[in-house]
């Protein structure tokens, strides 16, 4: 069969989906609301669900009044049960499959429990969504006359008490259809390798002879991977290795940081982003535009949406509302009920809605991934914004970085202190630290006040950190590649405080 064929008849089996996609759009909380009700009637014979009373829930306002908003440490002993074998305890169906997921580089893992009910209809639906927006957006794309670069994690399944656990990248792998497997790079055992850095050359020495049309992964790794590619080809850039390469499927991370970086390495005007939000516990969002910031909601993966404005966030003690409440430029965190048996569980991830016809959303950081030492609420997307600027202004480019306070003493003043690996430093580090500061002041009206006469806050303080700091940083920690993230920011010092050291014992030791 001819490269040409095979995309023709997948991108029109992929195309069909857009049908129901525009059934959610036209009754999002129609849609919603029977999902609730089909979960809570699938689960009602389950230990959970006659515990909460699933079979006398009537509308939403019973649903919230019978089962608890719950973190993952307090559900966590119902998981631990059914990872040692129990089963219909918050799912009817058999759970085998735990998604080990430790989100940055905390060392307490989660297992996030995967039904084959989630696999099929939450991310392998996800999966086909991603392509079948990209192709109906895109007419004339020849993405399937060649093969998908997919940089996951770890793809090593655990076995234990006959459950499995592993990289939702993992599962996922296991559970593929015959064409997707057909469409990918690298085969099957190379991504099975579980030293990354030769699972990396090895990926590059297998595809830099492929046909590759599109890239898929996390883009502080690709990123890392790309510039390998180059190094070994002696390439000025990826599109002289791959020149069929038309988008980069991309998640996990904010992407600003990186977009002008990959712009360099892939200089092609029409070159496609697609932006995805997912994990372990569920895929929430797709980038549905071309050219867009904006993520869709996806409103029937079997995913229950409920939100708490961050503004009155208690963690479990607080109050969600539903999605036809919410409002748009609001941050909230995210309350998700699944067909994985979540049962209004924090997540721990915050948004804000751009649109609410159609829900629309952008990620804006981590409920734990703050500062707000002196009340000054910063989050991960008010330094992303800040950065962005600064680096415009300065021409710098950023490859990593981490924000955490400066506590008050009797003698000093309150602060934060930033580490920042740079790609380009700036010319000249004073300016780059008065744009950041002066456009965080601009854009989050608490730190301004704080920073009014640097009563309460100081300046920020910028180390420039060493290339490679935060990569040997992770390596430290074994969590090199796939879903492990260096987290931007911290209420404490603790990660600070070792990227200093180790960044002290790098310098000592190449003297």
């Amino acid at each position: 069969m001819s490269f040409p064929l095979v995309n023709s008849i997948i991108s029109w089996f992929l195309k069909k989906r857009k049908h129901q996609i525009e059934l959610f759009l036209k009754y999002p909380l129609d849609v919603q609301d029977e999902l609730l009700f089909k979960l809570l009637n699938t689960a009602k014979n389950t230990e959970f669900g006659k515990e909460h009373y699933f079979s006398s829930i009537r509308d939403y306002t019973d649903f919230a009044n019978a089962v608890p908003i719950q973190k993952y440490e307090t559900y966590e002993p119902l998981i631990e049960r059914c990872r040692k074998g129990e089963q219909n305890i918050f799912w009817p169906t058999p759970i085998k499959w735990f998604a080990k997921s430790s989100g940055t580089t905390n060392a307490k893992s989660k297992f996030i429990p995967v039904s084959d009910e989630a696999l099929e209809y939450c991310h392998l639906k996800a999966g086909k969504d991603m392509l079948c927006l990209y192709i109906n957006n895109n007419e004339d794309t020849q993405l399937f006359t060649g093969k998908g670069l997919k940089l996951g994690g770890s793809t090593a399944i655990y076995e234990d008490n006959n459950s499995y656990f592993g990289d939702l990248s993992a599962i996922i792998t296991e559970n593929l259809p015959f064409w997707a497997d057909f469409s990918s790079a690298p085969k099957l055992e190379t991504a099975l390798m579980s030293e990354w850095e030769s699972k990396m050359d090895a990926i590059v020495d297998e595809t830099i002879h492929e046909n590759i049309t599109s890239l898929v992964g996390v883009p502080s790794w690709m990123l890392l991977l790309l510039n390998r590619v180059l190094e070994k080809t002696g390439k000025d850039n990826i599109l002289e290795v791959w020149p069929n390469l038309e988008v980069y499927f991309h998640g996990g991370v904010n992407f600003n940081p990186y977009r002008e970086q990959y712009k360099k390495l892939i200089p092609k005007p029409d070159f496609k982003y697609y932006e995805t939000y997912n994990a372990s516990e569920g895929f929430f969002g797709l980038q549905d535009i071309d050219n867009s910031f904006e993520l869709l909601l996806m409103l029937d993966y079997g995913i229950f949406y409920e939100f708490i404005p961050m503004d009155a966030y208690d963690g479990e003690n607080s109050k969600a509302i539903p999605l036809s409440e919410v409002q748009k430029n609001v941050n909230y965190a995210l309350v998700i009920t699944t067909n994985g048996g979540l049962w209004r569980y924090l997540i721990g991830d915050t948004v804000k809605f751009t649109s609410t016809d159609p829900y629309r959303i952008k990620i804006t950081g981590r409920t734990k991934h703050f500062i707000n030492v002196f009340g000054e609420e910063l989050i991960i997307e008010n330094a992303e914004e800040a950065l962005k600027v600064a680096c415009k202004k300065t021409k710098a480019i950023i490859t990593d970085y981490t924000v955490a306070p400066v506590f008050m003493t009797t003698n000093s003043g309150g602060g934060h202190e930033w580490i920042i690996e740079f790609k380009k430093e700036p010319s000249n580090l004073e300016y780059f630290t008065e744009v950041l500061d002066q456009t965080l002041k601009e854009i989050n009206s608490d730190y301004e006040a704080k920073r009014y006469h640097d009563m309460t806050l100081a300046l920020p303080k910028i180390h420039v950190a060493k290339k490679g700091l935060f990569y040997n940083w992770l390596k430290q920690k074994q969590k090199l590649g796939g879903q492990h993230k260096v987290p931007r920011l911290s209420n404490t010092r603790d990660f600070v405080e070792e990227l200093l050291k180790l960044s002290v014992n790098q310098q000592s030791a190449s003297r």
